[in-house]
């Protein structure tokens, strides 16, 4: 397939295109600058910003399906990720791909009780503008009329993990969980190959 992957250049980016390329797919992968990315080999990759609908057309024309790993911390959370996901909304559509899988986060996600993991007792607070950000993005992904996924990791990410090349779909949230990025990356990429998820979230942890 050919799979555009935005935000390319970070940490799940970098693993969902080393996904994509082990399995044979043509990558392009947009970063903000790609002076600063030269590590990516053999993909194409190309400027773009995701918050910018005309930009995000432009970078997935001719491509089949989409990942967004895409965040920018310099920006306010309820800003970046509502304008980004309204521009991966219309851009996708202008450019015909209907295939979206999004990575997600597990604050927003529900726990055991039910209720989103940021809600629930105990769970860290210090971070909860970066959660209402999440929120409002998968809020505005629901208004549109895109096939999308948002997976996020049930608890969190294990930042040295390895690729071990299991997963499992969580019944809800678990601010204990680890999942290596390589591991996330194969879910990202079994959704995009053979979508389980259409217009929905979902956790995943370690398998």
């Amino acid at each position: 397939m050919k799979i555009v992957i935005f935000g390319a250049g970070g940490r799940a980016g970098r693993q969902a295109v080393a996904e994509a390329q082990r399995r044979g797919h043509q990558v392009t992968a947009v970063v903000r600058d790609p002076a600063h990315h030269r590590d990516l080999v053999d993909v194409r990759v190309v400027a773009g910003d995701v918050t910018d609908a005309v930009s995000v057309g432009r970078a997935a024309a001719g491509q089949e399906a989409a990942v967004s790993a895409a965040v920018d911390l310099s920006v306010p959370p309820h800003n970046f990720f509502t304008v980004s996901s309204h521009a991966l909304t219309s851009g996708l559509t202008q450019a015909g791909v209907r295939r979206l899988v999004m990575v997600g986060l597990a604050a927003i996600m529900p726990g055991a009780s039910g209720t989103a993991l940021m809600d629930e007792p105990g769970y860290p607070s210090e971070y909860r503008s970066f959660y209402l950000g999440h929120a409002v993005g998968l809020a505005e992904l629901r208004r549109g009329d895109l096939d999308w996924a948002y997976l996020a990791p049930a608890g969190d990410f294990d930042h040295d993990g390895t690729r071990t090349g299991h997963y499992r779909l969580a019944a809800h949230g678990d601010p204990d969980s680890r999942i290596s990025y390589p591991d996330f990356a194969i879910a990202l990429l079994d959704e995009i190959e053979t979508p389980r998820h259409r217009r929905a979230a979902a956790s995943v942890r370690e398998g």
